[in-house]
């Protein structure tokens, strides 16, 4: 590997290089802490195997399944509340970590999605899924989870019209959602 591919790469790659540096510094300087984060490493990359092919399959299947007509019918430009209504739904029947939510909102944002619904599903998928409203609701109250859902609700579907205005996407920048 010549010199400037060498800093390509570091460029590309330089948190997962520190991360790496970091892990080797824990285990070398304080062992009994590095087998900690030796599990800890372990643990989440085994969960994140078994999550990330499945979605990857799925996301590629929503690719090729289905017509970009349809997701710009239903959470395109133009859908106005329909289009809100139906990103929730979605979103919040869902299951799985907020990182699986990331490949499937790409492919919707690749399909016509608006921007707006792009990020409300993502927060709508991090916060008011249905097995986590129903586990809040068993953990701190009906009461507290209800209320806590009414108040999420609108504050993210605001934010998610703000960041479409702030973004004002026209074209994405050179290279950004190429394969």
């Amino acid at each position: 590997m010549r010199k400037s591919e060498k800093l390509v790469f570091l460029r590309k790659h330089w948190l997962l290089a520190l991360v790496i540096a970091l892990a080797l510094g824990v285990n070398l300087f304080i062992p009994e802490r590095g087998e900690v984060l030796n599990q800890t490493i372990w643990h989440y990359l085994v969960e994140m195997l078994s999550f990330i092919p499945p979605v990857f399959v799925l996301t590629a299947l929503l690719d090729v399944w289905v017509p970009r007509r349809i997701v710009e019918g239903n959470i395109g430009p133009g859908t106005g509340v329909k289009g809100i209504i139906i990103t929730i739904i979605t979103a919040t029947s869902a299951a799985g970590p907020l990182y699986v939510a990331f490949p499937i909102a790409l492919t919707l944002y690749r399909k016509g999605a608006k921007v707006s619904n792009v990020v409300l599903f993502l927060h709508a998928w991090g916060t008011i899924k249905i097995p986590m409203v129903l586990n809040e609701i068993r953990f701190v109250g009906f009461d507290f989870a209800i209320a806590r859902l009414l108040l999420t609700l609108p504050a993210i579907i605001a934010i998610s019209l703000v960041v479409e205005k702030i973004i004002k996407v026209i074209e994405p920048a050179p290279g950004m959602l190429e394969d």
